[in-house]
């Protein structure tokens, strides 16, 4: 007996193999559809826009279309019309005639994870610390208290908005705090989305997309964390750095790391291709005197120069307009005036609010002392990065194909996360700060620009510090 589909006359199994295709070409749209959704550390993108850099000074975002050009391509494929019976049936439980639904209860909240995760993972080599505080820093890097801080920042995002499939192999729903420590065991680890998953016992997918909404809110609720310090904290900043290094003025210092990173071979460009041959994308920090971060730039190819980085960046332009480094002016012996400034390495321009140090040719004794004292103020700042990279290893690690519009949100929560830890009065345990350079491999190129107000400026410090070595020995 034929029946018409379609329009068409088929037999049974003519219809059976019409329905089975037509599935099939659901299925197809389906998998299209997934593999367009944002999956957290992914998919690489390779337009460089401004939109794909973050910058302490200027932030924007880049909303994408391909998802809801899917949905619709998805929904134009409209299903099999329905049997009679399936009709019938549709109808009759909207009229209230049949009852069989049984009401579902209301899924729990998995409260003891921290309990199954620290059974699970203990013993899972030798350096893990026996106790269950310190062990909890060693898989975090944050106490607990910081944890609940944390959590109550982003509590209400992971709890307003969470995302589909957040629900462990026993059938509960994620708590914020167990969202919470995926997220930091993938930041603090740098290990993969499987291995992260299988520590507690969720899969991949989830991994990736709690990460991701965590970095997301992060974003915006720890941002205040992460700003120019205001003139009170920056008086406080500057007499630390003289106290400690005797440079009168110092607001900061300056440094800059690479994130290495592979990517696919249609996507590779000789922006992102380094001096030491590998794939990275820059950081650039500026650090105060407890090496917290107080303005970076990142989202720029490795393949530039630290000059050019520090020319992209919003401070630059803050300070040559005259709107930052150009509060009130330190007035040392003989009336000389030193303005505001931060230090940096012979990589950097030497400015007049940036003070590098001098080359290593036909050096007298009160440049070599000085180039001692800068070098230690400058410390900070690659001490800061080997921190950062220690504690959050996704940056230390090489990363594999992420997605670059998305890996400066992911460096910048890193950020926030180490001043974070800085600002809660949590201290690193010892052996979590890279123990060699936080760039290893790469070397620091001198610039040879030179501003003549810069090298007053440092003329006028190296003259400074003379003097007061002098006066200490006639002591």
């Amino acid at each position: 007996m034929l029946r018409r589909v379609a329009g068409v006359d088929m037999d049974s199994q003519q219809e059976r193999l019409f329905i089975i295709f037509h599935h099939w070409i659901r299925i197809i749209f389906l998998l299209h559809l997934i593999d367009s959704l944002p999956k957290g550390l992914g998919i690489s993108n390779d337009s460089l826009t401004d939109s794909n850099f973050w910058d302490i000074n200027h932030t924007r975002e880049e909303k994408g279309t391909r998802i809801a050009d899917c949905v619709i391509l998805s929904l134009l494929m409209a299903p099999p019309k329905k049997s009679k019976k399936t009709k019938k049936k549709s109808a009759a439980l909207k009229k209230g005639k049949i009852s069989n639904i049984v009401p579902q209860e209301p899924k729990a909240i998995e409260s003891d994870w921290w309990e199954s995760f620290w059974m699970k993972n203990s013993s899972a080599g030798a350096t893990v610390p026996s106790d269950e505080a310190e062990g909890f820093k060693y898989f975090f890097r944050v106490s607990r208290r910081t944890f609940d801080y944390i959590c109550s920042l982003v509590q209400q995002d992971l709890v307003s908005r969470p995302p589909s499939g957040l629900i462990n192999i026993e059938g509960r729903l994620l708590s914020v705090e167990k969202q919470v420590g995926i997220a930091l065991r993938r930041l603090a680890s740098g290990e993969s989305q499987v291995s992260v998953g299988w520590a507690f016992g969720v899969g991949q997918s989830t991994v990736s997309q709690v990460t991701w909404r965590f970095i997301e809110a992060m974003e915006e609720r720890a941002k205040h964390h992460l700003k120019w310090p205001n003139p009170e904290r920056i008086e406080e900043i500057k007499s630390k750095f003289e106290a400690a290094f005797g440079l009168p003025n110092c607001c900061g210092a300056i440094d800059a790391t690479h994130i290495v990173m592979t990517l696919p071979a249609v996507e590779t460009s000789a922006d992102w291709s380094d001096p030491a041959n590998n794939y990275s994308m820059f950081l650039q920090g500026i650090v105060d005197d407890e090496m917290r971060f107080l303005d970076i730039v990142t989202g720029w190819p490795g393949g530039m120069t630290v000059a050019r980085l520090l020319k992209c960046s919003g401070f630059f332009k803050l300070c040559e307009s005259q709107q930052r480094l150009n509060e009130r002016a330190k007035v040392l012996s003989k009336g000389v005036e030193i303005r505001e400034f931060i230090v940096g390495e012979v990589n950097y321009p030497l400015l007049s609010w940036l003070i590098t140090p001098y080359g290593s040719n036909d050096l007298t004794s009160s440049m070599a002392d000085f180039n001692e004292k800068h070098k230690a103020a400058r410390s900070l700042a690659a001490k800061a990065f080997s921190q950062l990279k220690g504690a959050w290893r996704i940056l230390h690690k090489i990363m594999w194909r992420p997605d670059k519009c998305k890996l400066p949100s992911i460096i910048l929560v890193c950020c926030l996360l180490h001043n974070i830890i800085i600002d809660c009065g949590d201290t690193l345990q010892s052996d979590v700060s890279l123990s060699d350079h936080h760039d290893l491999g790469y070397g620091k190129e001198s610039c040879q620009q030179v501003d003549p107000q810069g090298k007053i400026m440092r003329a006028n410090l190296t003259k400074h510090l003379q003097n007061c070595k002098q006066k200490h020995s006639t002591n």
